[in-house]
């Protein structure tokens, strides 16, 4: 295997681009990398001491307008959005993390336009922002249940499109993953839930229903790709089938965009040797 553990770049691998087809992409894969289970974890935790002390230096810098992240997680229920938060995310400072779930809107955000409580949500600087769901449920739940007409559909992928440019522009950078699982290993999972007591309160009978339309999600999903993927703003699809390796994945984007935005130690503001020896007589 290559330098930890990846035999191809995860970033290039799953990214979304011209021509591509979510039919076509095998949940069971994981691409870049060869190795089992026990090789995942392994590499998992190694490189969460990378991810924590680049997120710790981004977040030393979060009042000098420093540049935030924002990770949009989609899904069909049961993919691993849960476990990306608590094993990847998990592992580095909770100060410097900012999680947003979004449920059904209420009134009041119904009021207003359907970006309206995201922006409120946006990652401070300094911050790595997640979205568990995300402005995506309002053209692909929107769509499958017709919660909005087809020319309100239609304008809203192109208000995604400038919004994300927008805040890309002020200095976030997103980084957008749909955990991709198969029909059989989502009915495998919800099975499990309903075997085990101790899992009961994660089942929604609602989740059956939303499978019987399980057809109308792949395609909003597939239209969602052609029309909101930019420069700014890429998609990566993440077979999930085997959640160590989802995890891993995550694990590589969020690594490979904090590389780039490269965070320094920011410089003291005080005199260091006066303070030493202020110190030391005290």
């Amino acid at each position: 295997m290559s330098k930890h553990g990846w035999t191809g770049d995860p970033v290039e691998l799953l990214r979304v681009g011209d021509g591509f087809r979510l039919a076509d992409v095998d949940a069971d894969a994981t691409p870049g990398f060869h190795g089992h289970k026990h090789d995942g974890e392994r590499v998992l935790t190694h490189r969460e001491t990378e991810l924590d002390d680049l997120q710790e230096r981004l977040y030393a810098n979060r009042d000098e307008r420093a540049d935030a992240v924002l990770l949009v997680l989609q899904a069909m229920d049961t993919a691993g959005k849960g476990g990306i938060v608590r094993h990847v995310v998990g592992g580095v400072d909770p100060q410097g993390v900012e999680l947003a779930a979004f449920k059904q809107p209420t009134p009041d955000e119904l009021a207003h336009d359907f970006l309206w409580r995201v922006e409120k949500r946006l990652p401070a600087p300094g911050f790595i922002g997640v979205f568990d769901r995300s402005h995506y449920e309002d053209v692909l739940i929107g769509r499958v249940h017709g919660l909005a007409d087809p020319a309100e559909i239609e304008r809203r992928y192109g208000a995604i499109v400038d919004f994300e440019r927008r805040i890309a522009d002020s200095g976030t950078r997103i980084v957008k993953v749909m955990l991709h699982i198969s029909r059989d290993e989502q009915k495998e999972r919800l099975m499990e839930r309903l075997d085990r007591p101790d899992k009961h309160w994660k089942y929604n009978p609602g989740d059956v229903d939303e499978r019987l339309r399980w057809d109308e999600y792949m395609a909003a999903y597939q239209t969602v790709f052609e029309r909101t993927v930019t420069a700014a703003a890429p998609w990566y699809v993440v077979p999930a089938n085997h959640k160590w390796y989802a995890r891993l994945a995550v694990q590589e984007l969020l690594l490979d965009v904090l590389q780039r935005i490269d965070p320094q130690w920011p410089a003291a503001d005080f005199d260091v040797e006066a303070e030493k020896k202020r110190l030391a007589s005290s």
